[in-house]
């Protein structure tokens, strides 16, 4: 770990809770309610000690094979304070028992198959795995998730009552990805409307009390604070461009 890399990811880092306090102070929220999660796609090991060294202690990884690179090092190095490991990325379900070996908490479970195949790996495992729920809310062809717009939205209703089968995974909430936009304000809907499935989830399908909502990145968390998120996934903000 370099000096300068520590001291421009503190910068980095300074700058960034500024505006998230400010984002919750706007709506009044608890700042202590979101959590900055520190994507490390592409990211290298000596860059995320130095993140965890200026005070970071959740990290989100979008790949399980980069991941199993680094978690089970860093996880070592880590043990006297642990870290939190996220998958942020896709996960396909022949992927399933990898990703519970390296993942604290899965944001992106997208399907009853997949969700399946992790409760087998994670009773396997003796854990009981916390994951969110990934729903596709804009209807891009593009995204993942659980469909929730148009007709789809009472199909989604009526699967989310199978995961209270799971035992082995622990439903904490939702994630979404926003569309790449130019203008923030442009994905408020989006996220608006993930809030808006949460509540009824609350009255529909009490498994859970759907208390996370992981959504915004760097371009637009602010916006996703403002509209309720509890997890953002923080990347060039944080680390600056990365080597994709």
């Amino acid at each position: 770990m370099s000096e300068t890399q520590r001291v421009d990811i503190q910068a980095n880092l300074d700058r960034l809770e500024e505006r998230v306090s400010a984002a919750c102070s706007r709506v009044g929220r608890d700042r202590r309610k979101v959590i900055v999660v520190a994507v490390t796609k592409t990211r290298s090991v000596e860059e995320i000690v130095a993140a965890y060294h200026c005070g970071v202690r959740h990290f989100g990884e979008n790949r399980v094979e980069e991941a199993e690179l680094k978690v089970p090092g860093l996880r070592e190095g880590f043990a006297a304070d642990p870290a939190t490991w996220h998958m942020v990325g896709h996960v396909q379900s022949r992927k399933a028992r990898r990703t519970v070996a390296v993942s604290d908490i899965i944001h992106s479970v997208d399907s009853l198959r997949l969700a399946r195949r992790l409760d087998r790996f994670a009773a396997e495992s003796g854990r009981r795995v916390p994951i969110l729920l990934e729903l596709n809310v804009s209807g891009e062809a593009s995204k993942y998730g659980f469909p929730v717009y148009d007709a789809a939205r009472a199909a989604f209703f009526d699967q989310v009552e199978e995961f209270s089968s799971f035992e082995h995974l622990d439903v904490q909430g939702l994630m979404t990805m926003a569309p790449i936009v130019s203008d923030a304000e442009e994905a408020r809907p989006v996220f608006r409307q993930l809030r808006q499935v949460r509540d009824e989830l609350r009255d529909r399908a009490p498994l859970s009390p759907w208390a996370q909502l992981s959504m915004g990145m760097t371009d637009d968390f602010e916006v996703a604070i403002e509209e309720g998120a509890t997890m953002v996934r923080i990347g060039r903000a944080i680390f600056g461009p990365g080597n994709y």
